[in-house]
C-alpha cells in the first residue's frame, strides 16, 4: 500500500467512525451512502463539525453532500487537506 493510499485509509476509518457516530448506526462502512443512512443538512454539519476538530481545518458541508461515502469523502479530504 503506498503512503498515500494508507492516508486515504486511516481517514476513511476516521470518517466511517464519525458517520457511525453521527448517524447512530454502528454497522456503517466506508462504502455507505450518507443520504441513504439518512443524513440530513443537520448531520453533515455535525460531520463536518467533528472532522474539523481533528484536522484544525475547515471543510466545507457541501463536501459531504457532493461525496456521500466516508471513502470517497476521504479521498478528497486527503487531497485538499494533506492529512497524513
Amino acid at each position: 500500500m503506498t503512503e498515500n493510499a494508507a492516508t486515504v485509509t486511516r481517514t476513511a476509518d476516521l470518517l466511517v467512525e464519525i458517520f457511525r457516530d453521527v448517524l447512530g448506526l454502528p454497522d456503517l462502512t466506508a462504502d455507505t451512502d450518507f443520504y441513504e443512512a439518512g443524513g440530513d443538512s443537520l448531520t453533515a454539519f455535525q460531520i463536518t463539525g467533528r472532522l474539523e476538530e481533528v484536522l484544525g481545518a475547515d471543510v466545507p458541508v457541501s463536501l459531504v453532500f457532493a461525496y456521500p461515502t466516508p471513502r470517497d469523502l476521504a479521498e478528497v479530504v486527503d487531497a485538499d487537506h494533506g492529512r497524513s
